[in-house]
């Protein structure tokens, strides 16, 4: 699981939710090819993204290099919660429709009940609202010249750039395989409300995203899980009024249903990793109590960089978390082991 966390709030029960849309796959693409930094984690090779971008047409690649200058996808998803269209013409007719405060106010991000003032005042074109918004992310890493881009931005030219990036991005890349994607989606949050029959909201939302602990956290009542493509292996966190987001990636068995013998990855990850003694020892010592890796060094007597590397691969198959220099078994990833594998031979 990897989680790239677009919020800017810290950490009750809570419900949840699942919603699947081409549009937001759409905004989510956007994003994902504007994230140069990105490309070297993500599924799809960095030469891969490279050659896409440079295949576009000169109007898309434009765009996109001022979705990157100023991190407009971020708007985009924005709008997409705040409007659930159907399709694209029904979103650019949103999008056009809306009045400058009402496009403002959807485009700065939620930073809690008690900043909403804040926000209403800084999309009516109060400065210190906007400059209140920016110190109050002001350790985020985008927030801030996002925060004043939005504020600062002509609406007009703004409404502009959000319809020619969504519609060129749409038909050269997605209307394609639009069919196909639907289906991929379909499939992913049909496996996840199966499994959540039998699992609590917070084994819900873990098992979805590959690892992501969530605890309810004051007004938060719902979160939305959405799955995505585009974005794999990443998990993108968010949120909005009442609510988290996470936008998940989808499984391998949804996007090759027929294969019924390709297993997936981290079903095999986690596997993997647990098939050596040393890090069984590993896993046996975490259940017992989180532990440095000083701890581990001295309970098993191996040098620090042979326990580093073990601890690598537990943590890059979801079965161990970091904090702080502290590292902590997932215990809930080892339950659900046994439940993946069974739907796995069940396929």
């Amino acid at each position: 699981m990897k989680l790239l966390n677009i919020t800017n709030r810290k950490r009750e029960s809570y419900q949840v939710s699942f919603r699947h849309s081409i549009l937001l796959e759409c905004a989510l693409g956007i994003a994902a090819v504007t994230n140069t930094p990105l490309h070297d984690s993500m599924e799809k090779s960095k030469v891969y993204w490279s050659n896409l971008r440079e295949n576009l047409s000169p109007e898309l690649q434009a765009a996109l290099d001022y979705v990157e200058k100023h991190n407009t996808w971020k708007t985009l998803l924005q709008l997409c919660h705040y409007h659930h269209c159907e399709n694209l013409q029904g979103f650019l007719s949103f999008i056009e429709e809306l009045e400058d405060s009402q496009l403002k106010f959807y485009s700065l991000p939620y930073l809690g009940n008690e900043l909403q003032e804040m926000r209403r005042g800084a999309s009516e074109g109060d400065k210190e609202g906007c400059l209140g918004l920016m110190e109050a992310t002001k350790e985020h890493n985008f927030f801030p010249d996002y925060i004043q881009f939005v504020c600062e931005s002509d609406t007009a030219k703004l409404k502009v750039h959000l319809k020619t990036v969504m519609t060129k991005w749409y038909e050269e890349f997605v209307q394609p395989s639009e069919l196909e994607i639907c289906e991929i989606l379909q499939r992913d949050v049909a496996s996840k409300r199966e499994m959540g029959e039998k699992l609590t909201s917070e084994q819900l939302v873990e098992w979805a995203t590959g690892g992501i602990d969530y605890r309810a956290e004051p007004n938060v009542q719902e979160v939305l899980l959405v799955p995505q493509q585009i974005y794999r292996p990443w998990n993108i966190e968010a949120d909005m009024e009442g609510m988290k987001i996470f936008y998940y990636p989808v499984s391998d068995e949804s996007i090759a249903p027929d294969d019924r013998y390709t297993p997936d990855h981290f079903l095999v990850a986690k596997y993997k990793a647990l098939g050596d003694e040393a890090r069984l020892k590993m896993v046996k010592h975490m259940v017992e109590k989180k532990c440095t890796l000083q701890e581990l060094t001295s309970l098993l007597d191996l040098g620090k960089s042979t326990i580093h590397h073990h601890l690598k691969i537990l943590r890059a198959a979801k079965l161990v978390d970091s904090r702080d220099g502290v590292y902590t078994l997932r215990k809930q990833a080892l339950t659900f082991m046994e439940d993946d594998l069974q739907r796995y031979l069940d396929r």
